[in-house]
């Protein structure tokens, strides 16, 4: 494979060469940004690369445990034959993502008809389906791997199972109506083809292809699954996609959905092919979720999608009959409903509707002003837009339903200070209403605003700090966040910021390293050493906040060492004796994590007199800290007598 990762040792594939593999995808589709950002499938592979990224750190863990070369890996493996077979399941749709990736990011409706779409809609299906089931394979025990590690492929898992299915409602509803007798007899035809070259390719490898009985078109998905690969054949190439589809369903019982609820064709925005929550018309009278048309208009494309018909006005008009058929449809089969303004009210999360007043008119004029060609027009309307969203939650609501999310998003990488000052804490406004959240994470802003934390000016660097903390109160973001790269940007604001700006990384810092995932991503920033020095800086403005986030830290195992390694354990011990009483308990709680199974650790805490101060604590502390200091107490103890 030219310029890739080299085939698979027979019988598996090592950790490193799963990497490479790994790699190889991240890059191309990074280093393929321009094509991407005009495909229909941009989406599709933007998600699809992400997950796959993900797996970095579990294939790191895998090749650290059994050693690092191909012959290391295959000794650490030989006791287990699902070693041999998940790898190999593992590379076989690694290197049929990375077939696929390409050519998704390449394709737009300029290049062919509809038929293109449905095949690669059907590849996508393919490859997360396969994803998806060999990542359930592998022995997480036999290879050690960590929790935090366990706890990310979980999610990934759960990600690509909800792709999966989306992919074959998706498919199932283009070909189950077009089925004749004929046909049906024309893909058993196609599908015993598919079995032999699954079979040959079976054979080519050394392995042996785990047939069944049944019809050939049975479990067809199971035959993808089963193959294994070498560095020259793909099986989205081997295998004839349009064949796979007319046989779509008749797919594996996990994927298989009979009643599966068909949402209506003019629902699904033709770019994202999602049901649409803020749909919008544009100048050909084509309708489109209003954030996937506005970033297709903000890369500088001037046609419509759909039509490629040209674009006289970049106006987005607002279609409220179909958003009120579609409000209506969901709640008719208890879909959970597109949060948004429907009629003037909005659906709060108790299901309950809230009137929204407010001048709606007016703030489309000013979301309508920020692409103004003027810079003073463009400055006076964020700068308005930013005042209106502080004042009331009907405005941010107002707000968003206008559309200023993606133009905002857009306004962030502007060498203007003043614009991007306005346009990310407009954000920070906007996303306090908890519905906005999804919709700024649904415009791609976190790359941008990270940036912004990065080399934005210090107003710009803290509202940017502060924005990503409250992003990052719900779960999945924690990890989008995280993987971003704006945890080193956060430990810098930590170290150099000023005091609002530090309590702001701070914040956003702590709620990030909740997730198990991003506690080593800080530990590697260099967090231990910054919040070492808010402990000991004589002013003691931010104790309580270093303290805190170290408290949620220990509790990972390359954080304890780095803690240790710091030498904070003095530092903790002497705030058990003149820390204020939220400071001692904090301290009582993370030395306690550091001693964990650490008998130098819990040696050291002994040699430094900790005995005293936690006798007092354990008499005097608040209820959690008697806790602690009791616990403690009892390590020391244990380890006096031996």
């Amino acid at each position: 494979m030219a310029g890739g990762a080299a085939s698979p040792p027979h019988g598996g594939a090592s950790p490193d060469f799963l990497l490479r593999l790994v790699l190889d995808i991240v890059s191309a589709n990074a280093a393929d940004g321009t094509n991407a950002a005009r495909s229909l499938f941009k989406k599709d592979c933007t998600d699809l690369v992400r997950r796959i990224a993900l797996l970095t750190h579990l294939l790191e863990e895998i090749r650290d445990f059994g050693g690092s070369s191909d012959n290391d890996y295959a000794r650490a493996s030989s006791s287990s034959s699902s070693a041999s077979s998940w790898s190999a399941d593992l590379a076989v749709a690694l290197q049929a993502a990375k077939r696929l990736v390409p050519v998704a990011s390449a394709y737009n409706s300029d290049d062919s008809s509809d038929g293109g779409a449905k095949r690669l809609s059907f590849q996508f299906q393919c490859v997360t389906w396969k994803l998806e089931k060999v990542l359930g394979k592998i022995p997480y025990d036999q290879y050690q791997i960590s929790e935090e590690v366990q706890e990310q492929i979980s999610l990934v898992r759960a990600q690509l199972r909800r792709a999966t299915e989306r992919y074959w409602s998706l498919n199932s509803r283009k070909v189950s109506n077009a089925l004749s007798q004929p046909l049906e007899n024309q893909c058993r035809s196609i599908s015993s083809e598919i079995s032999a070259k699954l079979d040959s390719v079976s054979e080519n490898c050394g392995t042996k292809s785990r047939r069944r009985d049944a019809d050939p078109t049975a479990k067809i998905l199971e035959r993808v699954e089963s193959a294994s690969t070498s560095s020259d054949v793909s099986l989205l190439d081997e295998i004839d996609p349009m064949g796979l589809e007319n046989v779509a369903t008749e797919c594996p019982e996990e994927t298989k959905k009979p009643d599966a609820l068909v949402t209506p064709e003019d629902f699904l925005c033709p770019i994202s092919l999602e049901l649409m929550r803020d749909p919008v018309i544009v100048s050909t009278g084509q309708t489109y979720e209003r954030s996937y048309i506005q970033r297709w208009i903000d890369c500088g494309n001037a046609t419509c999608p759909k039509t490629q018909q040209k674009l006289k006005k970049l106006t987005l008009t607002p279609n409220y009959v179909l958003r009120s058929l579609i409000t209506q449809w969901c709640a008719k089969h208890n879909i959970e409903q597109p949060s948004g303004l429907t009629n003037g009210r909005v659906k709060k999360s108790d299901g309950s509707l809230h009137d929204v007043s407010g001048d709606m008119a007016a703030i489309q004029a000013l979301v309508c002003k920020l692409s103004s060609r003027c810079l003073e027009e463009r400055r006076a309307a964020v700068a308005e837009i930013r005042s209106l969203s502080k004042r009331s939650t009907d405005n941010r609501i107002l707000i968003a339903d206008a559309g200023a999310i993606p133009v905002l998003v857009n306004l962030l990488t502007t060498d203007d200070v003043s614009l991007q000052e306005h346009a990310v804490t407009s954000i920070l406004n906007l996303s306090i209403y908890e519905n906005n959240k999804s919709l700024i994470m649904l415009a791609g802003a976190i790359p941008s605003i990270v940036q912004v934390l990065r080399a934005g000016s210090m107003e710009a660097r803290e509202n940017a700090a502060a924005t990503l903390f409250s992003l990052s109160l719900a779960d999945e973001n924690k990890i989008i966040i995280g993987a971003s790269g704006a945890i080193p940007a956060l430990v810098d604001l930590l170290q150099d910021g000023t005091a609002r700006g530090k309590k702001d990384a701070a914040t956003a810092l702590f709620n990030l390293c909740i997730y198990q995932g991003n506690k080593g991503r800080a530990v590697r920033a260099g967090i231990v050493t910054a919040l070492l020095k808010m402990l000991t800086d004589s002013r003691n403005c931010m104790v309580d906040e270093a303290l805190t986030i170290l408290s949620v830290l220990a509790s990972n195992h390359d954080a304890k060492a780095a803690i240790v390694k710091a030498s904070t354990i003095p530092v903790l011990i002497d705030l058990l004796r003149t820390g204020l009483p939220r400071n001692k308990e904090n301290a009582a709680a993370i030395l306690l994590a550091l001693c964990k199974r650490d008998a130098e650790s819990l040696s050291c805490i002994s040699r430094l007199g900790a005995a005293i101060p936690l006798t007092e604590l354990s008499n005097s502390g608040t209820e959690r800290a008697k806790r602690k200091a009791t616990t403690l107490l009892e390590h020391l103890h244990r380890l006096q007598q031996h």
